[in-house]
C-alpha cells in the first residue's frame, strides 16, 4: 500500500457529524459502571488519565488554607474523604470521543468547588453559586469562542448556547485557540470542545447552522430564558435582527467590536425602548439591511465603529479589502482583550454589580503609548534621622516663684504622659502659679473614647507627671479636680506653692524613659517580686492590679484581643479612627507630632506592607462581607505569646473623677514597670467597647459589632473577673523587650500651654 493509499485509509469521511459533547460515567452507579466497562472493552479509549487521589487532596487542602499536612496525614485524609470506597469508582469518569481520552474527576460540586477555588474572593461562594444558575448564548464564534471559553473558564454561565454557521479554515488560527487538525471542522464545535475540556458539567448546545430568522427565539428563549446574550456576528442583518429579538423579549446584549477595545452594552431587559445600537442606525431595522448591498452597509458599519476616532491601521485596511487583503483583519491580542472585557462585564452585569447601558473603550495604544506611563517611585529608607528629644529641665530649685519658664518646665514632663493613639488630648492654661489642665476642644469624640473615659485618663496621667516633677524640684502641688461643674472641659486645676524639705520621689527619675513598649519578649514568667511591686503600686493609689500570668489563660487572652482587633479593622468607624491615628513617614510625623509613628510599630517590611494595604476602608469592606478577616487576629497573638503577664488595671468608680484618679495611677504603675525594666504595651480597645456596650446602649456600634463585643466581654471575664463598681482603666501586656528604638513625639510646650491673666478665685 502506498503513502496515499495509507493516509486515505485514516481519512474522517467528509460530511461526518463531529462530536463535541463528552460522555459521562459515575462508577458508582452500577449501570453507568456496565457502561463504562464496554467502552473500555470495546477499545475506543486511547489513554485514560486518573489524578482523582491528586484531586481530592488539593481539595481538602483548599478547604484547611492553614493546613500543613505530612504525606502520611494527608493520605488519609483522602481515605477518610472517599469514605471507604475505592478511587476508581468515586466521581466521574469523562471520555472525550474526539480524542478518545478518558479521564477520571471529582464529582460536580467538588470540581466546581476546587476548580474555582482561586477565584475567591474576586468572586465570592456565593457569586459563583449565582453565575451557575445563568444561561449565556454567544453568536459568532470567530471573536465570540475566546468570549464563550473565558466565560467557561471563570464560571461566568453554567448553561451555553453557541451559534455560527462557519468553519474553521487556517487563516482563522491567527485569533482562534485551534490547531491544523481541527480544520474544517464547525466552530462551534470546537468552542464546545474547549469548555467542555474545562468542566465537563457544563450544559453546551450549539447551533452549527448559525442563527436564523426561524431559530433566533429558539435560540434565545427555548428551554429556558437566555439572561445574556454577546453578539460578536459579522452581518449586519443578523446583528441588527438579534438585538431586535433580544430587545422584545427583554435581554441584555454586550459587543466586543475588536477594534479600540470598543464594548458595547445594551441593557434590553432595564430599557425595553432603547434604540439599538444606541440609535446609530438611524431606525433602519434588520430588514432594511437585508436588500442591501455590502457597500450600501458599510456607513453603518463605520457609524457602528466609531468612524472620526477609528484606530489608525484601520482604516487602510478597510480600503484595501479586496485589493491587497481578502478580509477584515483581526488579531489575537484583540479577540483576548475582547474575551476578557465581556467576561468581567458579564460576570458584573449578571450578579447585578453593573447596571448600566453604553459605549466603553479600553484602547490599548491610548492607554500605553510613549509618554503614558505611569511615574513609579522606588521605595527609599527615610533619609531623616528620628529626632531626639531634649533633655528634660526643672524648675529652678532656687526661684521663689515658678514664673514662666517654671511652669513651661513642669509642662513638659506632663506632656510626656501617655494618651490613647498619642492624641495629646490636652491644654494647660497657667494663671500666676496655677495652672488649669483642660480637654483640646478640637479632639474629636471616638468611639474608643466612651464618655471621654481615654481623654480622663490621659490628663490624669499628665497631672500626675506634673505633681512629680513639682515635687523632684522642691514645690507643692495641690491638684483640685473638676474645680467648676458648669465648665466640664476644665478637668483639673493644680496650684504650686514652695514645700518644706522633701525626698525626691524615686519615680520621677524615670518619666522621660517611661514609653509604650511594642517589642517582643522572651516570654520569661513574670518575676514574683516584680509582680507583687505592681500590685502593691496599684493599691496605694487606689486602684486595683489583676495580672494574668497562668500560660493558658494568657493563650486564652490573645485569641480574645485578636478578635478585638479584628473588629476594630472590620468596623469602618473604628478602622477609620485607627488610620488617622497613623503618621506614615518622618514628614508626617513631625508636621502633627502627634499619632503613631509607623516606625514606633517595629513592623518587619511584610507586616508594614500589610499595614498599608489595609489602610483603605475599601478593601477592607468585602472582607468583612464574606466573614474574612482572621489574618488581623494573629498580631495580638503572637505578642501575648510573647508577654510575661497581662495586667488590667481597674478602679472604684465610673464617673470622670475616677478616670481622673485612674490615669495618676497608671502613670505611677507604669513608671514603676519601667524602673523594674519591664516593657509595657497597652491593648485596651476593647475595654472602652465594653464599656460603651454595657453603659452606653451601644451607642455607635451596629448589630452584629455589637454581638461580637459582647461575645467577647463574656469570654473576657472569664478570665479577668469583673466587678460593677468598677471602672476598668486599662489592659496591657508585660515583657522583659528590649527597649524601643523609636519613641512617638511629643507637641512643644508652646503649642499646648497659653499664659492667661491672674488665678481664678476660689470656686470660680
Amino acid at each position: 500500500m502506498n503513502l496515499e493509499a495509507h493516509l486515505d485509509a485514516l481519512a474522517q469521511p467528509a460530511g461526518g457529524a463531529a462530536p463535541w459533547r463528552p460522555e459521562l460515567y459515575a462508577p458508582a452507579d452500577p449501570e453507568q459502571r456496565l457502561a463504562l466497562m464496554e467502552l473500555l472493552e470495546r477499545g475506543a479509549v486511547v489513554s485514560a488519565h486518573d489524578t482523582l487521589a491528586e484531586q481530592v487532596a488539593e481539595l481538602l487542602t483548599t478547604r484547611r488554607p492553614g493546613w500543613r499536612p505530612d504525606s502520611d496525614e494527608l493520605a488519609t485524609a483522602v481515605a477518610d474523604h472517599l469514605d471507604g470506597g475505592r478511587p476508581a469508582e468515586y466521581g466521574t469518569w469523562v471520555w472525550y470521543p474526539w480524542s478518545r481520552q478518558l479521564v477520571h474527576v471529582l464529582p460536580p460540586a467538588e470540581y466546581r468547588e476546587l476548580r474555582q477555588s482561586r477565584n475567591r474572593y474576586k468572586i465570592t461562594a456565593e457569586e459563583q453559586s449565582l453565575l451557575a444558575r445563568k444561561t449565556v448564548a454567544v453568536i459568532g464564534l470567530s471573536v465570540g469562542a475566546a468570549s464563550a471559553v473565558t466565560l467557561a473558564q471563570e464560571g461566568v454561565g453554567n448553561r451555553f448556547r453557541l451559534a455560527d454557521f462557519d468553519r474553521l479554515s487556517l487563516s482563522n488560527i491567527n485569533r482562534l485557540r485551534a490547531s491544523p487538525a481541527e480544520i474544517g471542522l464547525p466552530k462551534v464545535v470546537i468552542a464546545a470542545r474547549q469548555m467542555y475540556e474545562i468542566d465537563p458539567y457544563l450544559d453546551i448546545a450549539v447551533w452549527p447552522e448559525g442563527l436564523t430568522e426561524e431559530n433566533t427565539d429558539t435560540f434565545l428563549v427555548g428551554s429556558g430564558r437566555t439572561d445574556l446574550l454577546v453578539e460578536e456576528c459579522d452581518d449586519m442583518y443578523l446583528k441588527v435582527h438579534a438585538r431586535e429579538r433580544a430587545r422584545a423579549l427583554g435581554i441584555p446584549v454586550l459587543m466586543e467590536a475588536n477594534e479600540r477595545g470598543m464594548l458595547d452594552v445594551e441593557r434590553f431587559d432595564r430599557e425595553p425602548d432603547r434604540p439599538l445600537l444606541h440609535g446609530l442606525l438611524n431606525g433602519v431595522a434588520a430588514a432594511g439591511f437585508k436588500a442591501m448591498s455590502t457597500r450600501e452597509k458599510l456607513p453603518y458599519l463605520l457609524r457602528i465603529l466609531g468612524e472620526d476616532e477609528l484606530s489608525e491601521r484601520l482604516v487602510p485596511s478597510l480600503v484595501e479589502v479586496g485589493k491587497t487583503i481578502s478580509s477584515w483583519p483581526q488579531l489575537a491580542s484583540g479577540v483576548a482583550l475582547g474575551a476578557a472585557l465581556v467576561t468581567d462585564t458579564a460576570r458584573r452585569l449578571l450578579l447585578g454589580r453593573f447596571t448600566a447601558s453604553g459605549r466603553y473603550f479600553v484602547d490599548l495604544d491610548e492607554l500605553i503609548r510613549d509618554g503614558s506611563q505611569t511615574l513609579v517611585t522606588a521605595p527609599t529608607p527615610d533619609p531623616t534621622p528620628k529626632e531626639t528629644p531634649a533633655p528634660l529641665l526643672l524648675p529652678d530649685a532656687g526661684s521663689a516663684t515658678l514664673g514662666e519658664e517654671g511652669i513651661r518646665r513642669l509642662v513638659a514632663h506632663g506632656i510626656q504622659a501617655p494618651s490613647g493613639g498619642n492624641s495629646q488630648p490636652w491644654q494647660f492654661v497657667a494663671r500666676g502659679e496655677a495652672v488649669d489642665c483642660r480637654i483640646d476642644p478640637a479632639q474629636p469624640e471616638t468611639l474608643l473614647d466612651f464618655e471621654r473615659c481615654a481623654t480622663h485618663l490621659a490628663i490624669g496621667a499628665a497631672v500626675e507627671n506634673i505633681h512629680l516633677a513639682a515635687q523632684a524640684s522642691g514645690w507643692a502641688c495641690d491638684a483640685q479636680t473638676f474645680p467648676a461643674p458648669a465648665d466640664s472641659d476644665l478637668v483639673c486645676r493644680l496650684t504650686f506653692s514652695r514645700a518644706a524639705h522633701a525626698p525626691r520621689p524615686a519615680l520621677f527619675d524615670w518619666v522621660e524613659h517611661r514609653t509604650t513598649n511594642r517589642n517582643p519578649g522572651p516570654a520569661r514568667p513574670l518575676d514574683e517580686a516584680h509582680a507583687a511591686a505592681l500590685t502593691d503600686c496599684a493599691a496605694e493609689s487606689g486602684a486595683r492590679l489583676h495580672l494574668v500570668t497562668d500560660r493558658d489563660q494568657l493563650d486564652a487572652m490573645g485569641r480574645i484581643l485578636g478578635a478585638g482587633d479584628r473588629l476594630r479593622m472590620l468596623s469602618s468607624q473604628l478602622h477609620r479612627e485607627m488610620m488617622n491615628e497613623l503618621r506614615w513617614d518622618s514628614e508626617d510625623t513631625r508636621r502633627t507630632r502627634d499619632g503613631i509613628d509607623i516606625a514606633t510599630l517595629g513592623l518587619d517590611d511584610v507586616d508594614l506592607a500589610g499595614v498599608r494595604l489595609a489602610r483603605h476602608w475599601s478593601h477592607l469592606a468585602f472582607i468583612r462581607r464574606i466573614g474574612g478577616g482572621e489574618a488581623f487576629e494573629e498580631g495580638a497573638v503572637k505578642a501575648i505569646a510573647a508577654s510575661s503577664a497581662i495586667g488590667c488595671l481597674t478602679i472604684p468608680g465610673t464617673g470622670p473623677q475616677a478616670f481622673v484618679d485612674g490615669g495618676r495611677a497608671l502613670q505611677r504603675l507604669w513608671l514603676t514597670a519601667t524602673s523594674l525594666g519591664l516593657g509595657l504595651q497597652p491593648h485596651t480597645s476593647l475595654l472602652y467597647l465594653f464599656a460603651r456596650a454595657e453603659r452606653g446602649n451601644d451607642a455607635g456600634l451596629d448589630a452584629a459589632e455589637t454581638d461580637t463585643v459582647r461575645a467577647l466581654r463574656t469570654r473576657f471575664t472569664a478570665v479577668v473577673p469583673a466587678k460593677p463598681d468598677e471602672s476598668e482603666l486599662m489592659l496591657f501586656r508585660l515583657s522583659y523587650a528590649p527597649s524601643p528604638a523609636v519613641r512617638s513625639l511629643r507637641r512643644t510646650v508652646d503649642s499646648v500651654l497659653r499664659f492667661a491673666g491672674p488665678p481664678p478665685r476660689d470656686g470660680a
